[in-house]
C-alpha cells in the first residue's frame, strides 16, 4: 500500500461534513430556532484556495441550517448537499457531475454516518477528534481536531504536494 503523501497525489476533489469537521460540534440554539456553529477562518480560506485553483468542492452534511448553505455559498462552493439523509448518494452525484473516480476524492468525516463515504473514497480523512470507527477507516488522521484546522490541514498537504501553495507569491503584498 502506498502511503498516504504518494496518494495526496491523486486526489483531484475534496469533499466535506460539515458538524465535528469544520465545527467543533458544539451547537448554539438561537431563540429562532436556527442551529448556530462556529467554525475555524483558516478552513474556509483553505477551501475558498482550493476552489479558486479549480478543485470541485463538496459539502455534504446531513444537517438543515440556511447559515451552512450560506457560508459555503460565500466561500464559493457550488456543490452543497444539505440535509443528506444519503451520503453516499451525494457524493455519487458529486463524483458523475464532475467526470471523478471514487479514489481521485478526498472526503474528511468525523462521526458513524460518514462510515459508508468513507469506504467508498481513495482518501478518508479524519479529524484527531473523531470516533474511534472513523479513525479506523482513515488513511490520514489531521492532527488538528474538529473547528480547529483539521480542513486546512488536508488541502494545504494536497496543495503544497502539487506545487500550488506559494503565500510568499500568491499573497505578497
Amino acid at each position: 500500500m502506498r502511503n498516504f503523501k504518494e496518494q495526496l497525489n491523486s486526489v483531484k476533489a475534496f469533499a466535506f461534513d460539515v458538524d465535528g469537521v469544520f465545527t467543533d460540534g458544539t451547537i448554539i440554539i438561537h431563540p429562532s430556532g436556527e442551529l448556530l456553529r462556529t467554525s475555524n477562518t483558516r478552513d474556509g480560506f483553505a477551501v475558498h484556495r482550493a476552489i479558486k485553483l479549480g478543485f470541485p468542492v463538496a459539502i455534504i452534511t446531513g444537517g438543515k441550517s440556511n447559515s451552512v448553505e450560506q457560508r459555503f455559498a460565500e466561500l464559493g462552493v457550488s456543490d452543497i448537499y444539505i440535509g443528506a439523509t444519503d451520503k453516499v448518494e451525494a457524493l455519487n452525484d458529486f463524483r458523475s457531475k464532475y467526470g471523478l473516480e471514487l479514489s481521485e476524492i478526498l472526503y474528511m468525516g468525523d462521526d458513524l454516518p460518514d462510515y459508508g463515504v468513507m469506504q467508498l473514497v481513495g482518501f478518508p480523512t479524519c479529524p484527531s477528534d473523531a470516533a474511534p470507527e472513523i479513525i479506523a477507516l482513515s488513511v490520514y488522521i489531521s492532527t488538528y481536531s474538529g473547528g480547529k484546522g483539521c480542513v486546512r490541514d488536508v488541502i494545504e498537504q494536497v496543495l503544497r504536494l502539487k506545487d500550488l501553495w506559494h503565500p510568499e507569491i500568491d499573497f505578497k503584498q
